[in-house]
């Protein structure tokens, strides 16, 4: 559940309250109990942290697919040939 924000406008206390995104936003101050509770519009707080989160945490040897200095796509792909398939003769067509 999302965290709001609210200020009341006559006294000026801040709080912040859990809510779920149907709940019906509060209106009465719990300091002065008048009815000028407003939610404010602030940042939200997200942050993606620790493992899992990157191409690179997901796989594992020499899977990873992080260009090593130096390396085009050209030179990489050039390195690794067919073992096998169509290009290659093993799919028994005659090239």
């Amino acid at each position: 559940m999302p965290i709001y924000e609210y200020e009341c406008k006559a006294c000026g206390h801040r709080q912040e309250a859990i809510q779920k995104m149907s709940d019906d936003p509060l209106v009465e101050c719990p300091v002065c109990h008048k009815p000028e509770l407003k939610k404010l519009i602030s940042a939200a707080a997200f942050r993606l942290k620790g493992g899992g989160w990157y191409e690179t945490d997901f796989k594992g040897g020499n899977k990873k697919n992080v260009a090593k200095s130096g390396d085009t796509p050209e030179t990489s792909s050039a390195k690794t040939k067919p073992s096998g398939g169509c290009g290659s003769g093993g799919c028994g067509h005659q090239h």
